[in-house]
């Protein structure tokens, strides 16, 4: 459907400072991100400036420096790390002579590359396709050969025009199928509190750990890399704590700071697991000097969608990189808010489960005390 950046493996990464405090950490997530794309980085463009130029983004002896690290690399993809406007991609493309990605346009090549589940590829071609909207003076031809001939151009019209109507045709059979999942999903979910069971999900920064926490307390064996956003699909177990209260489990998207807001609307579906949870396991990646940072990104996130007034424990994760034992800390009420674990070699996880088990055993307390027999 798209140009993928996977497919051209050698790339020059374009990082510009303009005064962020997190410009080394943005630096080292691009390029964290370009290797989880498949991406082979031959050259780094750092540079400072004041704003970006409207027409480039970088100024004219910047982009000539990128234009001479293409040329010498012959690399056939140049990676920003930053978002471009439709001109400015399209000027740099003119100047480079070679494809150029930026930031959102990486990430979005990550989901599709990672996506699983049929859900999780509507969702990855509904953001693609709304990033690209606003692209297609550059020419979508290949879009009705690929649908198959949808929409058939009609008399007097520009392939432009075609090319919107296509999109629109595409973007709404999309967004139906997905309000149809939703309304699946809706039906669990009212079965699932009918049975009095705690909904928890775990949420976090990418690669924080979540689907090796997960594994650990469910044994589903979800895939599990050190690498960003290896697991992109919700999956949902059922755990049982030792008290006998049973738990549904959820293992989400890994968040990540600036991430694209066509991403965060396409995925909403999915991140309903967490709006609706009663309880969100913040899994922290401990040994990372940018982890405050990254707990910040997240709670952002949980803030757009209307999930940051559900209890939340912090669980800092991968204490074998540290020095920090396992253990837990709790609030004046005596409710745990931080534990310390590490989901890979087992370390501290009993404390997860007594989290767990506590909240489940309130929940109980609490639905037997508002129930029409308690009263």
């Amino acid at each position: 459907m798209v140009d993928r950046p996977g497919s051209s493996t050698q790339a020059v990464l374009v990082s510009l400072d303009f005064g962020e405090p997190d410009y080394a950490e943005n630096l080292e997530e691009v390029q964290l991100l370009a290797s989880s794309a498949g991406v082979t980085a031959l050259a780094v463009i750092k540079g400072r400036r004041q704003r970006p130029d409207p027409a480039h983004f970088a100024g004219k002896g910047k982009v000539e420096e990128i234009a001479n690290a293409v040329a010498e690399n012959h690399a056939s993809l140049a990676i920003f790390n930053h978002e471009l406007s439709p001109v400015q991609e399209r000027n740099l493309e003119k100047r480079l002579n070679c494809r150029v990605v930026d930031r959102t346009s990486l990430i979005l090549d990550i989901f599709a590359q990672r996506a699983q589940s049929h859900e999780g590829k509507l969702q990855i071609e509904l953001a693609q396709l709304e990033h690209l909207a606003t692209r297609l003076v550059r020419g979508w031809t290949h879009l009705e050969r690929q649908k198959g001939g949808i929409g058939l151009r009609g008399p007097g019209e520009t392939q432009l025009e075609t090319d919107r109507q296509l999109l629109g045709k595409r973007v709404k059979i999309l967004k139906e199928k997905l309000i149809k999942l939703k309304g699946q999903r809706e039906v669990q979910r009212r079965a699932r509190r009918r049975a009095n069971l705690l909904n928890v999900a775990l949420v976090g920064y990418t690669n924080a750990g979540k689907s090796t926490l997960f594994n650990r307390l469910t044994r589903a064996g979800v895939y599990a890399a050190d690498k960003l956003f290896a697991t992109l699909d919700t999956t949902t177990r059922r755990v049982h704590t030792t008290q006998g209260a049973a738990v549904v489990l959820s293992d989400t998207v890994g968040f990540i700071r600036r991430l694209p807001h066509t991403l965060v609307a396409a995925f909403r579906a999915t991140l309903e697991e967490t709006i609706h949870a009663d309880l969100l396991l913040h899994v922290v990646d401990a040994s990372s000097a940018d982890r405050e940072a990254q707990i910040a990104a997240v709670n952002q996130v949980l803030a757009e969608i209307s999930a940051d007034a559900i209890p939340q424990v912090l669980v800092f994760n991968k204490i074998d990189l540290t020095r920090v034992p396992p253990r837990i800390e709790r609030d004046e009420y005596g409710r745990i808010i931080r534990t310390w674990i590490s989901a890979s070699t087992g370390e501290g996880l009993e404390s997860v489960r007594l989290v767990l088990e506590e909240y489940a055993t309130n929940a109980l307390r609490n639905s037997a005390t508002h129930s029409p027999a308690a009263a």
